[in-house]
């Protein structure tokens, strides 16, 4: 496995992208540590707490307020799983801070044409191809500018978006 970026080094992906951040988020779940006990408190119904997710929207305000964008689009299951609806629950806090996220049902035809690896992809130049455990835990991020890994990418934001459904339009699905 090449080396991964963690920590603090992948948190500065963030502070140093010019322009674009996007993502796209193929799991069901994602083991997080600091996310687990916050995840774990949401399933029995106590979603009180946001302390464990302020540090990402401080940053990321702090970013998107110098007029960059970060968008994602995270594929969802009918029903989604429970981390999933966790996502769906925290998706307004990352909306008000100026992210947009986007939801593609997995059943979607276009799905199949979409890589099966999670990546953020930076000022169409770096691609962050997320790398997990057998549990599910995220270990890191493998980076290239490959220009044939950076156009795949590009490709697959190009698609992805184009079909995605903004919050309130895959909210409106989930209320038929």
């Amino acid at each position: 496995m090449p080396d991964l970026v963690t920590g603090e080094d992948f948190d500065d992906l963030f502070r140093k992208y010019r322009h674009t951040a996007w993502r796209l988020e193929t799991r069901t779940f994602y083991g997080v540590l600091h996310e687990n006990e916050p995840f774990q408190r949401w399933l029995v119904g106590d979603d009180s707490d946001i302390e464990w997710f302020k540090p990402w929207l401080k940053m990321m305000r702090a970013e998107l307020a110098t007029g960059k964008r970060m968008e994602r689009v995270r594929l969802i299951d009918d029903p989604p799983s429970d981390y999933l609806r966790w996502e769906l629950w925290g998706t307004p806090y990352n909306l008000g801070i100026g992210e947009d996220i986007r939801y593609l049902p997995r059943s979607h035809p276009i799905v199949r044409e979409l890589p099966d690896d999670d990546f953020w992809v930076f000022d169409s130049r770096t691609v962050a191809r997320l790398e997990f455990d057998e549990q599910g835990s995220v270990l890191g991020a493998s980076l290239s500018e490959d220009p044939a890994k950076v156009l795949a990418a590009v490709q697959a934001r190009d698609t992805a978006w184009h079909h995605a459904l903004t919050f309130t339009q895959y909210m409106a699905t989930r209320a038929e």
